[in-house]
C-alpha cells in the first residue's frame, strides 16, 4: 500500500470514521446524540472559518486569492452542468440528477480539513484564502442546479417511471437565494471568516484554546458520527441504480480534480493551492447543500444525493482520493 495512503488512513480522526462504520455494520447501539452532532458541525465551521479569516487578515487580498476564488466559482458552476448531463443518461428522475449535480458542484468542509492536515504533514503550504474559495463554491452550485431543475419543470418533469408528468410549481429564485445565503451552516462559515479577518492573529490567539487545541478531538467525534451515518446511508442506494451511482461517486471526483488541476496549472497557482483546489473540486457537500436543495428541489429524493456524497464520495476521497490528487500534482511539479 502506498505510504501516503497508509499515513492518511492511520490518522486518529479517520480511524474513528471507520470505527463508526464498523459499529453500524454490527448493529451496535453506539450513537452520537443529534444535538451534539449539530454542535460539532457548527464548531468545525467556526474553527476553519476563523483560521482562514485570520490568515486572510495577515496576508491580505492578493492576485492569487482573486484567481483562486474566480476559479472556484467557475468550477462550482461548471461541475453541476456536466454532472447533470452525465446523470440524466441513467436516472429516470431528472430532479434527482439536478440535486446530485448540486452536491458535486459544492464542497465538503470535512474533506477540506482532512486535506489541509494531509498536506501539512508533507510540509507543503497553501494559502489561507482557500477557505474563501470554499465559501464561494456553495451558492453557485445550488443556483446552477435550481436553474437545471427549472428547465426540467418548463419542459415537463420525468418521474420515477420515466414518463413525462405535469410540472410542479417552481419556487421563486428570490426565496431560493435567501434560503441559500441564510442557511445556518453556510452563514456560520461566512461569519467566522469575516470575524477571523476582522480580528486577525490576535483574535485567533484568543480563540486558540477552543479552535486549535481541541480541534482534532472534536474532528474525531464528528468522524465517528459520520461513519455511523455513512454505513446506514449506503444501504439506501441499493434500491436505485446502485452500481452506476457508486461508480459515479468514485469516478466523478477524479474527473473534477483533473479539471481543477488543469485550471490550477493554467493560472500558475502554487503546488499547495493547486492541491487544495483539486480537493475542493473533488469533494461533494453533504451538509449545507442537501439542506438547501431539499427546499429548492423538493421533487428530488434527499436520501439519494445525501447518501451518495457521504457514503461513497467522502470515504473514497479520504482513503484514495487525497493521495491520488497529490500524486497528480507531484508529477507535474517534478516534471
Amino acid at each position: 500500500m502506498d505510504a501516503k495512503i497508509l499515513t492518511n488512513i492511520l490518522d486518529p480522526p479517520i480511524l474513528f470514521f471507520f470505527f463508526g462504520v464498523f459499529a453500524a455494520l454490527i448493529k451496535s447501539n453506539l450513537e452520537v446524540p443529534p444535538p451534539l452532532t449539530k454542535f460539532l458541525s457548527l464548531y468545525l465551521l467556526m474553527a476553519i472559518g476563523m483560521k482562514g479569516g485570520a490568515s486572510l487578515a495577515v496576508h491580505g487580498i492578493s492576485r492569487d486569492m482573486a484567481l483562486v476564488v474566480l476559479a472556484a466559482i467557475f468550477m462550482a458552476m461548471l461541475v453541476p452542468l456536466y454532472s447533470f448531463f452525465i446523470l440524466r443518461v441513467r436516472l429516470k428522475n431528472l430532479y434527482d440528477a439536478a440535486a446530485i449535480a448540486a452536491t458535486y458542484g459544492s464542497v465538503s468542509l470535512v474533506t477540506f480539513i482532512i486535506a489541509g492536515e494531509f498536506i501539512n504533514k508533507l510540509g507543503i503550504a497553501y494559502g489561507g484564502y482557500m477557505t474563501v474559495a470554499l465559501v464561494s463554491m456553495e451558492s453557485p452550485a445550488i443556483v446552477m442546479a435550481v436553474l437545471l431543475a427549472s428547465a426540467v419543470r418548463n419542459r415537463g418533469t420525468r418521474g420515477g417511471d420515466g414518463q413525462t408528468q405535469s410540472s410542479s410549481t417552481a419556487l421563486p429564485m428570490r426565496k431560493i437565494l435567501h434560503e441559500t445565503f441564510t442557511d445556518g451552516t453556510h452563514l456560520m462559515l461566512i461569519g467566522s471568516v469575516v470575524i477571523g479577518a476582522m480580528t486577525g492573529e490576535e483574535g485567533k490567539k484568543v480563540m486558540e484554546p477552543f479552535i486549535v487545541h481541541i480541534f482534532r478531538g472534536m474532528l474525531a467525534f464528528y468522524h465517528l458520527e459520520m461513519g455511523l451515518t455513512a454505513a446506514i446511508r449506503l444501504r439506501e442506494l441499493k434500491g436505485w441504480d446502485g452500481a452506476f451511482l457508486v461508480g459515479f461517486g468514485m469516478v466523478m471526483p477524479v474527473i473534477n480534480a483533473s479539471v481543477a488541476l488543469a485550471i490550477g496549472q493554467l493560472l500558475g497557482l502554487t503546488m499547495g493551492d493547486t492541491f487544495m483546489f483539486m480537493v475542493l473540486a473533488a469533494s461533494a457537500s453533504y451538509i449545507a447543500v442537501p439542506a438547501v436543495v431539499r427546499y429548492a428541489i423538493p421533487e428530488a429524493n434527499p436520501s439519494l444525493y445525501f447518501s451518495l456524497a457521504l457514503a461513497v464520495t467522502f470515504p473514497f476521497n479520504i482513503v484514495f482520493g487525497l493521495p491520488l490528487y497529490f500524486k497528480m500534482v507531484e508529477i507535474l511539479w517534478s516534471g
